[in-house]
Parts: C-alpha cells; sequence; structure tokens
C-alpha cells in the first residue's frame, strides 16, 4: 500500500516556507509531500481551499496543520480522503467553536502590544505582528538571521478569521497526533494539552520548544509525522 500524501498547512503570520526543514526530512524519505498556501482569511474560506486542494489528490491524506492551520485542518479533516491529523502547535476547534473562544479559555502567554493593523480596500482589517516582537514571541529558539527573514516575510491574517466558527470537527472521526514545545507562548501550554486530551490526540511535548517548533525541532515534528503516516497506511492494509 502507498504512502499517504502529507499536506502541510502553515498558521498565521507565516507562509509555507515554515515547513522547509520538515518538508526536506520528509522529501528525503521519499513521502509525496505538499505545502500549500493558506489564504488567512477565516477558517470557513480557508479550509474550502484547503478541500480543494485535497480534490485534485489521488489516495488517502494525512493533514498537518501548525498554529492557526490546525483549525483550518481540523474542518478540512471532513474530507474522506483524510485518514489522519498532526497538530502542531495547533488550535483545535470543536464544532461550532472558534479560535478566540479556545484563547479565552487560557490566554495567551505573550504580554504586551503585538499586533499591527492595516484596513484593506474593502473596508476589511489584516492584522500582522510587529516584526520587531516577532522572535521574542513566536521563535526564539531559531538563529536570529533566520527570525528576523520570518518578522518580514509573514503573511497577515484577517483580522476576523480568529471569531470564525468551525463547522465541523474532524478529530472527532479521525485519529489525530499532536506535538507543541513547552515554552510556546501564543499558544499557552495549557490549552495544548486541554485541546489534545479532548481530541484524544497521541501528544508529544518538546521541552523548551517555542511556537514554531517544526523551525526549532523538525526532527521531533517529522518523526510525529512519521508516525501518523505509518498508522493511517497500516490502518488501510487492514
Amino acid at each position: 500500500m502507498s504512502k499517504p500524501t502529507v499536506v502541510l498547512v502553515h498558521g498565521a503570520f507565516g507562509d509555507a516556507s515554515s515547513w522547509r526543514p520538515v518538508f526536506d526530512l520528509l522529501d528525503a524519505d521519499e513521502y509525496t509531500v505538499l505545502a500549500p498556501p493558506n489564504p488567512l482569511r477565516g477558517i470557513a474560506n480557508d479550509a474550502a481551499y484547503i478541500e480543494a486542494v485535497l480534490d485534485k489528490l489521488d489516495g488517502p491524506v494525512v493533514l498537518v496543520g501548525h498554529s492557526y492551520g490546525a483549525a483550518v485542518i481540523t474542518v478540512a479533516g471532513a474530507s474522506a480522503k483524510v485518514t489522519g491529523l498532526v497538530y502542531v502547535a495547533g488550535l483545535v476547534p470543536d464544532e461550532g467553536e472558534s479560535v478566540s473562544d479556545l484563547q479565552s479559555l487560557y490566554p495567551s502567554l505573550a504580554m504586551g502590544p503585538l499586533f499591527q493593523q492595516r484596513v484593506l480596500l474593502d473596508g476589511g482589517v489584516e492584522v500582522s505582528v510587529d516584526p520587531e516582537r516577532f522572535q521574542d514571541v513566536f521563535c526564539p529558539d531559531v538563529p536570529d538571521a533566520h527570525a528576523a527573514f520570518l518578522a518580514q516575510a509573514q503573511r497577515p491574517l484577517l483580522a476576523t478569521a480568529f471569531d470564525d466558527r468551525a463547522a465541523a470537527a474532524a478529530w472527532h472521526t479521525k485519529p489525530t497526533w499532536a506535538v507543541f514545545g513547552t515554552a510556546d507562548r501564543p499558544v499557552a501550554p495549557e490549552l495544548h494539552r486541554f485541546q489534545y486530551a479532548r481530541a484524544g490526540s497521541t501528544v508529544t511535548e518538546v521541552e523548551g520548544a517555542s511556537h514554531f517548533v517544526m523551525l526549532s525541532r523538525p526532527d521531533v515534528v517529522t518523526s510525529v509525522i512519521r508516525e501518523a503516516v505509518t498508522a493511517c497506511a497500516s490502518e488501510r492494509v487492514e
């Protein structure tokens, strides 16, 4: 039985390049890996976009989502092609729940002003992270030069996205895995533990790792993804 395709979905204030170290490790093992752009326009819109990507794939898929991208794959994961989900420092809503709802349970540990706003031509508002605070909050364990690039290359999120309510929660019917750093500041470690216990996930905690754990510890994150792919492939064979 062929391995499932691995689809890596980035989070807010990032782009697909945040997956590069994990992509390279999986690619070296001859996995089929995609890292599509996440539009960052809201959970419903973004999940529909990822579902359109899945529609063009043959065979089973393991969806991997970082941060806000985890909320997106929680909805898109309802696709019949998806056999498992991997949450990387992820936000994992239940059906009818929003990212803001989750954050209110265990607030972010990032203190002080963090976001910058920009008004769009249609009147909407985008938010991005102040580049001066990006490394300190999101990735203090990433080399300075790389963190500086991430801060300037980040893609903004539509301000209303965190209030979008999930139309589905695939973790009710699909197996899930989760990995997060114990020094995560944007998403509190206690929120991670609550979400993944609720979803019945197989959990890996990475001591001292930041929110961008897939950049600081790509070996651990890749190992979790391999575990998910192997388990999902075995289930299909049985």
